[in-house]
């Protein structure tokens, strides 16, 4: 069983994100779950949702306390949240942003990505300049650093769930499919890799 915690803002889509991704890896013959844990609900209020997948039936209904890997839709959330808290060591870090931000030398043990799913977002139209919709993007990211689930199946789920701008939500996922990059292990370091 895979587990995936998704760290947003109220109004970027987080909880949308975990719901299209479950849709997409069910596509692609997964038993999956999908929810949310609110705090504040309100636009702009840190928010978390959670997703789990596997090949055989889940019977767990519990919270995700130790994800196998974490989405931080908003790159703010790192200066006030822990978003390794509980995540297995070897875990993905996909983080919205065009720049390596500075972290502390205890993410050593995890592998980080970055995909400018804002700036996909605004060149997509999605949303506002002052609030884009960044869940789409970060599920083409995702799809490309764990290798699944397939861009077909993510682009069926948008088709069929998202009623406003689909094809503009499709493009965006596939553009951060392509964009996203892998950083080298290097603590603090501002060079990063394009995965090939």
């Amino acid at each position: 069983m895979v587990e995936i915690r998704f760290h947003g803002r109220g109004g970027q889509g987080t909880v949308v994100a975990t719901i299209l991704l479950a849709k997409a890896f069910f596509r692609d013959g997964y038993y999956v779950q999908s929810f949310p844990l609110f705090g504040v609900e309100r636009r702009g209020a840190p928010v978390e949702a959670y997703l789990r997948f596997d090949r055989e039936e889940i019977l767990i209904r519990t919270n995700v306390y130790t994800p196998d890997h974490v989405v931080v839709l908003d790159k703010t959330l790192l200066d006030s949240t822990d978003v390794t808290l509980g995540l297995k060591t070897g875990g993905w870090i996909l983080i919205n942003g065009a720049e390596l931000p500075a972290y502390p030398n205890s993410w050593s043990p995890y592998k980080l990505a970055l995909v400018d799913a804002t700036h996909i977002a605004l060149n997509t139209g999605l949303g506002t300049r002052t609030h884009p919709i960044v869940n789409t993007p970060m599920l083409g990211g995702l799809a490309q650093v764990l290798g699944m689930p397939s861009m077909e199946a993510i682009a069926k789920a948008i088709q069929s769930e998202v009623p406003s701008k689909p094809k503009a939500n499709i493009k965006a996922a596939k553009m951060a499919y392509e964009q996203v990059r892998v950083l080298e292990p290097v603590k603090h370091s501002k060079s990063a890799s394009k995965r090939t």
